[in-house]
């Protein structure tokens, strides 16, 4: 039993990616998750619930990973148990190498190339393989190593060069690309450059991707492993082309490969997705109806879902909604956007969760797509119903700017700006007094030294005078004689600068 479970183990740490999926969900576990995860949920699960039926599943998946060979047969024994197999040590090859216990299984040191497969990326279409994945090996024990690679182009591959047509000035749609990655022969692997990195190309050094500047304090900068293009300094014709990468070696494997490929561009994904990725409205008010059905053993029920019309990448208006079919949120981001946003840096991440977001799980939701037709630029919010159907949150919105202006207190408008007869600047008048006065009360001012009447029906308040004047020059209390003195001589009415009240602006 003990060596049976020992040998199913070391047949999980083996595994791929979709082999671990297989396993775990043929067992009722979790499928979601970093392959590291999925490891040890199958390891846990190997060691907790052992069984004829799980060593069977664990020993299907196996084989048809790896056919039963003479090279695959030490994997039905413990692990630390030395191996010695005519059939291993006889052959030249695995004996100049050596070998590497790999989870119990005896391995040539370098990985055969042709396991190692590249992620596909969804900027680039493989057109044909230049150079598969070769490993690149140290030849001494220096830090710096130098690789060379040879290969040459046919006349129909440098034809599809020369008529490619151009993305942007000096740039080709179809192009030689350069690309590296671990030599991990499990799963497919994302590019991944070694550190200090050069390329050169028939003798001349081609341009490699910095770092991306980090805006986090104590976060170093991080470079975007993508493929390289070579094809500047390539020779478009029967001669062959020289390769030479020049990296560190620090114990990691790498390999490196040759592709011809199209590159697309934003645009280009972005017309794909309209065509071949697009949910319609009725299937986005299912999904809709699922989450909110109401659930008897939740002792909250949820009436309404509300989604923002505001694109959390650029915070405007959503021009095509667009989300992750894995992601639980309802909440979408504009896929314009999203697409040259990965086509500069390539992130392929859900802004609104962070969850991997790969071009080929988006789908534009054709219910938001409506929503957004039929809704001013105003509407900045909606909220789902159980029923699948919506309403706009900007009620609310209105009637919150409605009670604030019931509350406001309202008060009355002075008019000081009414010009005078005479055409000089406007002086200070009352609105009451304008609308209401008549020629008997404004007669009755002037005479009794107070404001006098404009022509146009407004008020003069003369500014030149000041307490000290209207009792000298005859207020309330002053004397009659002076007061009949200047209505025989009226004289001219100075303030206490010497100028005349009419050149006065009272503003």
């Amino acid at each position: 039993m003990a060596a049976e479970l020992v040998e199913a183990m070391n047949m999980v740490k083996s595994f791929r990616v979709s082999d671990l999926q297989t396993l775990l969900a043929s067992m009722g576990r979790s499928k979601s998750g970093l392959k590291q995860d999925l490891v040890g949920r199958a390891l846990r699960l190997v060691q907790t619930e052992y069984s004829p039926e799980l060593l069977k599943n664990v020993r299907q998946l196996y084989e048809s990973r790896f056919p039963k060979s003479a090279a695959w047969l030490p994997a039905r024994r413990p692990e630390g148990v030395p191996v010695a197999y005519s059939s291993l040590s006889s052959s030249p090859s695995l004996t100049s190498q050596g070998t590497d216990y790999l989870n119990g299984i005896s391995k040539p040191l370098h990985t055969p190339a042709t396991e190692v497969r590249l992620v596909p990326l969804p900027f680039y279409q493989t057109l044909e393989t230049l150079l598969p994945p070769t490993e690149l090996v140290a030849h001494n024990s220096e830090k710096l190593q130098d690789s060379h690679r040879v290969f040459e182009l046919t006349p129909s591959q440098a034809d599809q060069i020369r008529n490619a047509s151009e993305l942007r000035a000096g740039i080709r749609s179809v192009q030689v690309v350069l690309r590296i990655c671990y030599s991990d022969p499990i799963g497919v692997q994302e590019d991944q450059y070694p550190p200090n990195i050069a390329v050169k190309v028939n003798q001349s050094y081609c341009h490699v991707p910095g770092y991306y500047p980090s805006n986090k304090p104590g976060v170093e900068p991080r470079r975007p492993c993508r493929p390289i293009n070579i094809t500047p300094w390539l020779h478009l014709s029967s001669v062959k082309n020289g390769v030479t990468i020049t990296w560190g070696n620090f114990g990691k494997r790498y390999s490196v490969a040759v592709y011809l490929v199209r590159v697309f561009t934003a645009a280009d994904l972005f017309n794909r997705l309209k065509l071949c990725s697009v949910e319609s409205p009725e299937r986005c008010r299912e999904r809709i109806q699922d989450k909110l059905r109401f659930d008897p053993e939740s002792e909250i029920a949820t009436t309404g879902l509300r989604v923002s019309l505001i694109c959390p990448l650029v915070k405007m208006r959503l021009g095509v909604p667009c989300r992750v079919l894995t992601c639980a949120h309802l909440q979408c981001f504009d896929a314009v956007f999203f697409l040259q946003m990965n086509e500069k840096k390539p992130t392929w991440t859900c802004p609104v969760c962070d969850k991997p977001a790969p071009f080929e799980l988006l789908t534009i939701d054709g219910l938001l797509s409506e929503i957004l037709k039929e809704t001013s630029e105003d509407i900045e919010e909606i909220e789902y119903l159980t029923d699948g159907s919506w309403r706009p949150i900007r009620d609310e919105k209105e009637k919150d700017r409605e009670r604030e202006r019931s509350n406001t207190p309202e008060y009355p408008v002075v008019d000081i700006c009414i010009p005078e007869a005479n055409g000089h600047s406007p002086a200070h008048s009352s609105t009451s007094l304008s609308g209401r006065s008549g020629s008997g009360s404004v007669g009755t001012s002037a005479a009794a030294g107070g404001p006098a009447a404009a022509p146009g029906g407004g008020v003069v308040v003369d500014l030149t005078l000041d307490s000290s004047s209207e009792e000298e020059g005859g207020g309330a209390g002053g004397d009659s004689d002076d007061t009949e003195d200047s209505n025989d001589s009226p004289a001219p009415k100075r303030g206490r600068y010497n100028y005349d009240k009419d050149l006065v602006t009272a503003y």
